[in-house]
């Protein structure tokens, strides 16, 4: 197939910067920095190369030993916040700057960075092992001392690899050989290309010939490839023996092509290595793993640059209002040291531990079993999804068909009368035709209607293109099964699971099909006879044509019939005139099936010859041969007899209607990108209601060049709600030449289905998204073609299914079913933003707090600069004395997890980022400046005769406000909150004892001190407490209506 390919900006950047390196130097001198070239790979002699080729390593690692340490410290102090520490510490080496000891700046940032680097190494570890786990796999090698075994990392260019059924494909390989008596296999390559169809690949004929694989070896023969390009459904090359009489060549192309990431799925097969590590395929359509930074962070970090402006402000005040005397520098620096407290390093700690704990709920969740948080550092970004990218096929479906319908134009048959079908397909077969002259009219319309049935069944028992294969099973061996066509060890293979299920169900009433290979098909009846068909022409499906046909001879008749079947809009213009089928297929769409038009056409022997002499002239022609062939083609489809139309549904993944249905009234907008052909993924995008019944779809036309783009953009720009449908090549051409009209009507559409996306495609559209609209993206896949696109979105989501865990692996979460996403951001995505929110503004606020006592401090005692609590102190208020109830808050949550997934709505408020705005983080810092000076103007003027007494009322009442103001911003009570409270003034009170150093033991003891604290504590927190219950009096959040 040649659609589907790359888009053109992506295609340099992603062959020279993939992230899959070798790990070994000189590849990257070699091979890296050069640009790719045509190759000639000789059989079985690697040593022939003429360039050196990359390792077939498979490396998904951000770090290396050497760059682990260094790229972590660059990753942390690349910040601001984090480089502010730093420099704050390292300034205290200067005796000059000191304000306390070393250990008070030295010991927070050291926990910090310790906390880190311990995260980025388990996550580092683990990808090493999954990637040995690929490398490591064992693969049999042909040489000229037999065959021994290699692992995959030590396959070379040239070497002649034996793979087995079910086995990854190593590297990207020419067929040579197969062991299948029909001279060809099939290809599971869902993992490349996310299509569920399997494909069917034939040997190199020469090397197919060969009597043993070993004789590969014994012959002179190369292959001549293009250079390594990112196109996965193209290929260009050529096969050449030189030592027969004449040298042979063929000419090489996709078919004769195995690439990695891809499975065998029938026979062994012998393949020769031609492009190794990252030039193979799968790699190069694969994206550069980021280190993904929320943008939580991002903003909280902003709010760190403003504290930083404050803090410089406010030390600038301190020593004007010193009138800049004396060596006045030095003193803005001690100013700056001394204020650091307003950027609170606690912050990166508590919000730090809170995501490790939010990942743990997560995955503690009885609700969403199976889940895994693969990257702990962004579950805030759940919180604030307004794009979530689908992959189809695995994702949102089970990928397994069931047949659910035949039509016969005046009689339809659903699942529950399927034994009707099947008693009709036994009458044909088991009754002796009785005397005409004894005929009732009865019996003529059953007759009529049994032979309708039979002739539709008996064509879609013949037009298709799989091939039962028999298997031992233990009991009966393989040779015998096959021959006494054994229905317990007989499987199906197809290029399409669509194809098996319509074999599975001419199997189910009566007539299956038990033998085929390249020339004859073999079918039973429901009394045990074969019937023998010959093969006489198949005309595969394609992308282009839409439709399939085959030409079969009845060996006990001679009768010559052509089969066809294929999407209703080509077959609508092939068959004779009918007044149901376009109504009928309607209906069935609508329904979520998979609708496919059955036809058929007698030949006479001398039309039969007469077509195929065209047929084999048009073959030879040189030029245009395809258009010749389709044209000789074409003058058989003419004047068909329309037999009937099937139905095929693709089984949705359990609850994927309600889930989708939850996250649109969340104010997520849904686009699917699916590998998978346009009409399938219109069916499912109906069937999953991700359109909705009284939305239209728009399907864009194909265009080839800027005129058609703009052409058709005019024409769906005045379309209006409407969902629509592209294909990947007319998304190029779009991006292309209109890529920001383009994603302006996109972005507006309440839906979007891409189909015959490539992997690269899938990634841009995501990078699109978010340059364009600058909102948070979600991409949820299921197989390795989706890899891109879960790493390029600011939030990646792995499912594990069918197609293997690549996705999962590669993703930031990984759940088991698409059902349970709707859970992860309803409820652990919306709390895990909330919490944070919370959090990072109360650490503020307590740092803020302490921050405005040092300045009123400061200012009451002639601006000098001299910290108001030293040593243990100032460590322990932002740790034992406060850091339990603080963190407490991240088990705070509004509503309960019911109430978040029955009101959806709830969700779609944080998308505006309320919860963390510069309005709540104002009225945070006027509320820290309130209480800071109440808490210090209260003990200065309360205070009777020594300065230790300040800092015993201070300090008690800062302890008790914090403690309060806790309990002020707690909207659901945890019994650990309450421990958390009682734990912190229990210390409190405990650690009195031992800081005579700082506060006088016996005045905290008098009735003095305690009713001082009393009235400071009850000033500074009782307004808020009043205020707070007016808002929730007058002015409700939206949450608090439904938890009252």
């Amino acid at each position: 197939m040649t659609d589907n390919i790359p888009l053109q900006p992506v295609r340099q950047k992603k062959r020279m910067d993939s992230k899959h390196r070798s790990g070994c130097c000189e590849c990257l001198r070699c091979c890296g920095r050069r640009d790719p070239r045509p190759r000639t790979v000789w059989l079985g002699h690697p040593e022939k190369r003429e360039q050196r080729y990359p390792r077939n390593v498979i490396n998904n690692q951000k770090y290396n030993f050497f760059t682990f340490l260094p790229g972590v410290l660059f990753n942390q102090f690349k910040y601001f916040f984090n480089l502010y520490f730093l420099l704050l510490a390292c300034s205290q080496f200067v005796v000059e700057m000191r304000l306390g000891a070393l250990y008070t700046y030295w010991v927070p940032l050291g926990f910090v960075l310790a906390v880190t680097v311990i995260r980025e190494a388990a996550e580092e570890i683990r990808c090493y092992m999954r990637d040995k786990e690929v490398n490591s796999q064992i693969y049999s090698k042909l040489t000229a001392r037999g065959t021994v075994k290699v692992k995959s990392s030590n396959i070379q260019v040239g070497d002649l690899i034996i793979v087995e059924k079910n086995q990854r494909v190593p590297a990207d390989m020419i067929f040579l050989r197969t062991s299948e008596k029909n001279g060809s296999c099939f290809l599971r390559t869902d993992q490349l290309d996310g299509e569920t169809d399997w494909k069917l690949r034939l040997p190199v004929t020469c090397t197919q010939r060969l009597p043993t694989a070993s004789d590969l070896l014994q012959i002179r023969s190369y292959v001549y490839a293009e250079e390594p390009n990112i196109d996965i459904h193209n290929f260009v090359g050529t096969f050449t023996r030189e030592d027969s009489d004449p040298p042979v060549n063929e000419s090489l192309s996709i078919e004769n092509t195995l690439w990695a990431s891809t499975v065998i799925a029938s026979g062994t097969v012998v393949g020769l290595v031609l492009y190794t590590g990252r030039e193979l395929r799968s790699v190069m359509n694969t994206s550069n793993p980021r280190s993904k930074i929320g943008l939580f962070d991002l903003e909280v970090n902003c709010l760190t640059k403003i504290l930083f402006g404050a803090l410089v402000v406010v030390s600038l005040v301190m020593v004007a209002l010193q009138h800049f005397a004396g060596r006045w520098y030095l003193q803005i620096i001690r100013f700056l040291l001394l204020f650091s407290n307003i950027i609170p390093i606690s912050l990166r700690v508590n919000l730090d531990m809170g995501k490790i704990v939010y990942s743990w709920v997560i995955r503690r969740d009885s609700k969403i079993p199976g889940t895994v948080v693969r990257s702990s550092t962004i579950p805030e970004q759940l919180g604030r999804i307004s794009y979530l990218l689908t992959d189809k096929t695995g994702t949102l479906t089970q990928n397994e068909m069931v047949f659910k319908r035949l039509h016969l134009g005046t009689v339809a048959y659903g699942l529950d009368s399927m034994d009707e079908v099947q008693s009709h397909i036994f009458s044909i077969y088991t009754q002796d035709p009785p005397a005409v002259k004894g005929l009732t009219l009865a019996t003529k319309v059953r007759k009529t209607m049994s032979s309708r049935v039979h002739e539709a069944v008996k064509a879609i028992a013949l037009c298709h293109n799989v091939t039962p294969v028999y298997e031992s099973n233990g009991v009966t061996d393989q040779a015998e099964a096959e021959r006494h066509y054994e229905d317990s060890c007989r499987v199906y293979q197809a290029s399409s699971p669509d194809e098996v299920a319509l074999v599975q169900w001419t199997e189910s009433v009566g007539l299956t099909l038990v033998g085929r290979d390249q020339s004859s098909v073999q079918l039973r009846t429901p009394g045990g006879h074969i019937l023998n068909f010959t093969i006489l022409q198949i005309f595969p499906f394609t992308y282009e044509s839409k439709r399939m046909g085959i030409i079969v001879r009845d060996e006990s008749t001679g009768e010559i019939t052509f089969y066809m079947k294929g999407a209703d809009v080509v077959m609508a213009g092939i068959v004779q005139y009918n007044d149901w089928l376009e109504e009928e297929c309607g209906n069935m769409a609508r329904e979520g099936l998979r609708v496919l038009v059955v036809a058929k056409k007698s030949l006479t022997e001398e039309q039969y010859q007469d077509f195929e002499a065209r047929y084999v002239q048009a073959k030879l022609s040189v030029h245009d041969r395809s258009l010749k062939v389709a044209t000789v083609i074409e003058s058989l489809e003419m004047e068909m007899e329309l037999l009937c139309l099937t139905g095929v549904e693709d089984q949705l993944q359990t609850d994927v209607r309600p889930t989708l249905e939850t996250l649109r009234n969340a104010g997520i907008k849904v686009w699917m990108l699916t590998g998978d052909k346009l009409e399938t993924a219109t069916c499912t995008a109906k069937n999953a209601h991700l359109v909705t019944r009284t939305q239209d779809i728009h399907i864009f036309r194909l265009v080839t060049n800027r005129g058609e783009a703009h052409l058709e953009l005019n024409a769906f720009r005045r379309k209006h709600d409407c969902a629509l449908v592209i294909s990947g090549d007319s998304l190029e051409m779009c991006l292309k030449f209109y890529e920001y009209e383009f994603m302006e009507l996109a972005c507006q559409c309440p839906a979007v289905v891409c189909c015959r996306c490539a992997p690269t495609q899938k990634a841009q559209i995501v990078r699109l998204l978010q340059e364009r609209t600058g909102k948070l993206t979600c991409a949820v896949g299921d197989g390795g073609n989706d890899v891109s696109m879960i790493q390029e979105a600011d939030c990646g989501v792995g499912v594990e299914g069918k197609e293997g865990k690549q996705a999962s692996l590669a993703a930031d979460f990984s759940i088991t079913q698409f059902k349970h996403l709707g859970r992860l951001l309803m409820v652990h995505g919306r709390n895990s933003y909330k919490r944070s929110a919370a959090l990072s503004q109360f650490v503020i606020h307590r740092s803020l707090c302490i921050s405005t006592m040092q300045a009123v401090f400061s200012s009451v005692f002639y601006f000098a600069s001299v910290p108001l609590y030293q040593g243990f102190l100032i460590i322990g208020y932002s740790t034992i004395y406060t850091m339990f109830p603080v963190f407490s808050l991240v088990l705070d949550k509004d509503v309960k997890s019911e109430v978040a997934m029955l009101y959806p709505e709830l969700y779609k408020d944080l998308l505006k980022g309320r919860p963390l705005s510069y309005k709540t983080f104002l009225i945070w810092v006027l509320i820290s400046i309130y209480q800071g000076s109440i808490i210090m103007y209260g003990a200065l003027l309360l205070f009777e005769s020594e300065f230790v007494h300040i800092v015993a009322i201070s300090f008690t009442s800062l302890i008790l406000t914090e403690l309060l103001m806790v309990a002020l911003t707690i909207q659901t009570w945890h019994w650990l909150m309450i421990v958390a409270e009682l734990l912190s003034l229990s210390c409190y009170i405990a650690s009195l004892v031992f800081l005579h150093e700082f506060i006088d033991v016996y005045f905290i003891a008098t009735l003095s001190f305690l009713w001082k604290v009393t009235v400071i504590t009850l000033v500074s927190c009782l307004p808020l407490y009043v205020l707070k219950y007016l808002r929730r009096r007058f002015s409700p959040p939206s949450y608090s209506k439904l938890t009252s």
